[in-house]
């Protein structure tokens, strides 16, 4: 009769009554030695256990979610070859082996590394630094690489910050020019684009410098270059130059989509070009109804350029209630030349004169000649860029990697966050998941679980929203009641000359607490903040309308669109 073995959970320390999150063999299986037969989750990480026995496994004490301890039999096993000894007992694992397995990185592995660490950040955006520095903060050893020689990523560098530098600008202009309906009548601005240029990079300069420091402070290592996985716990940059890690965070980011076939011109630009400002065009078009586009045709339109727009879509911004649409809408059609909706652009071509633009659309032109032509049409997850597969690491034809609620993907030891992981391609979205992903891996018990993520369009006027649409509402059949406060009424917008916003929240109409709202005009990015506190602590009309907010701003609008849910308006008449 062929004596069987049993194979046991070795020797991990600390842990007890852990949790098995994946089983690899069966019934019938031959294994070899070292081939893993279990994965478990400890606090600190996913260990796989691998076999000390090669053979052909007869019987399987274990199963997904099973919970066991050192010593705990895992399989029994016929064995190929009997060794000269073998252990009943637990196998006994050293220190240092029970970190080789923790690490999922053999010294093998690790000996002829250019770098290594215990925690790998690839792209230092939003997501990337933060989830380096609060790594760092927690004690774990950082190298966090970044394509580009300075860190901060798109947003910082070509995104969020500069364009919101040139939208400053463009506010001043528009108001200066406003204040003449109100005696106060300005000159004709002279606009410099090259000094304007110059400030929006030192506006990203002064910040790029504070993230070196802050990198340095940490003693986070930065290296230059472009990482592609090699395997599970490597990656090698452009410059051959490899890195092993225990934990990774892939933070990489998107890339603006282009139409296909265009013709390589510099008067065809993505959003990047779009802030060089050079040269500041007489005639634009905007290719794409979005909020990034949206946003640029506000900075060139206020520095002088004759703009129009095409969406695709029926409406700009699409998926955005309509009513939030509407006051922006009315500006708009006063200051740009043309806005077309249910339009498609057919084709472009390079002229002398300008970039020829051919039109499919009732309203629209069937040709129209531009100086330049921004292409907004949304952006593109990196995950596709990555050699993610060589890692085990799954990635969907979109370039998006699926995770969990701690930002884990397939692959327990590697995390995705930012435009990559899915859902809104947000800044703010990305740091909250990015100091998620360094908790987990500092070995804390930290998710992701915000119940709302805000959007804001740094348009003019400003149009922000958080937690539940109206239209989703509707998809849902949710029975929510909406109050607005028409900014007309409002002391402060009035005021500032800007009184064509209003502030609008969702109700449940049983519970009266807060499922969601928006705000349009000034400001509007900065005021959401508050509905989306609300959200998350479940406040009610109440909790807001008796909070006292400070007058005359623009935040009491919040209060009175509470209050007039409630019934307790005073500001306006609105008889509930």
């Amino acid at each position: 009769m062929t004596e069987t073995v049993q194979l046991r959970v070795p020797d991990l320390g600390d842990f007890e009554d852990v949790e098995i999150i994946e089983v690899f063999v069966a019934v019938g299986d031959t294994i070899a030695v070292e081939d893993p037969l279990i994965t478990i989750e400890t606090d600190k990480a996913s260990i796989d256990v691998p076999a000390e026995v090669a053979g052909k496994i007869v019987s399987l004490s274990v199963d997904v979610g099973s919970k066991v301890s050192t010593g705990n039999i895992l399989a029994e096993i016929t064995p190929s070859a009997v060794p000269d000894k073998l252990h009943d007992e637990a196998q006994v694992i050293t220190p240092s082996e029970i970190e080789a397995v923790v690490a999922g990185v053999t010294s093998k592995a690790g000996s002829d590394a250019t770098y290594s660490a215990k925690l790998l950040v690839i792209g230092s955006g939003p997501g990337g630094y933060t989830a380096a520095f609060r790594a760092a903060d927690l004690g774990v050893d950082v190298i966090m690489v970044e394509r580009w020689p300075v860190i901060g990523g798109v947003c910082l560098n070509v995104g969020c910050i500069p364009s919101k530098a040139l939208l400053h600008a463009a506010k001043v202009i528009d108001e200066a020019e406003a204040m003449a309906a109100h005696g106060v009548t300005f000159g004709k601005p002279k606009i410099d684009g090259e000094k304007l240029r110059d400030w929006k990079n030192e506006v990203v300069g002064k910040l790029t410098s504070g993230l070196q420091t802050m990198a340095k402070q940490r003693k986070v290592k930065v290296i230059t270059g472009v990482a592609k996985f090699e395997s599970t716990n490597r990656v090698r940059l452009d410059n051959d130059e490899t890195i092993d890690f225990e934990y990774c965070i892939i933070a990489a980011g998107s890339k603006p989509v282009m139409l296909p076939g265009l013709p390589d011109d510099p008067r065809i630009v993505d959003s990047t070009g779009a802030l060089e400002l050079t040269p500041i065009p007489k005639k634009m078009l905007v290719v794409g109804g979005g909020i990034i586009g949206l946003e640029m045709a506000c900075v060139y339109a206020a520095l002088g350029a004759d703009v129009s727009v095409v969406e695709l879509a029926d409406s700009l911004m699409p998926g955005t209630d309509p009513d939030l649409l509407r006051p922006f809408m009315k500006i708009i059609k006063k200051r740009y030349d043309a806005i077309m909706v249910s339009t498609k652009v057919t084709g472009m071509r390079a002229t002398v004169p300008g970039i020829e633009v051919s039109f499919e659309g009732d309203k629209a032109p069937s040709v129209g000649v531009y100086d330049r032509v921004l292409v907004a049409i949304g952006r593109r997850a990196n995950g596709g860029t990555l050699d993610a597969e060589k890692a085990g690491v799954a990635v969907d034809q979109r370039g998006i990697i699926e995770v969990d609620k701690q930002m884990r993907t397939n692959v327990p030891h590697i995390f995705a966050i930012g435009d990559l992981a899915g859902g809104p391609m947000l800044a703010h979205k990305a740091s909250h998941e990015a100091k998620v992903a360094a908790e987990v891996v500092a070995g804390k018990k930290s998710y992701f679980d915000a119940r709302t993520i805000p959007s804001v369009a740094y348009t003019d006027p400003e149009i922000a929203w958080v937690g539940l649409t109206e239209l989703e509402a509707k998809a849902q059949g949710i029975d929510y009641e909406k109050a607005q406060f028409p900014w007309a009424a409002s002391g402060r917008a009035l005021a500032l000359g800007r009184s064509e916003g209003f502030t609008k929240l969702l109700f449940d109409k049983k519970t009266g607490r807060v499922l969601g709202g928006a705000v349009v005009g000034q400001s509007a990015g900065d005021l959401i903040a508050e509905i989306g506190l609300a959200i998350e602590m479940d406040a009610d009309a109440a909790d807001i309308s008796l909070t006292i907010h400070p007058h005359p701003t623009l935040s009491e609008t919040i209060a009175f669109a509470s209050e007039a849910f409630e019934g307790t308006l005073t500001d306006l008449y609105m008889p509930k």
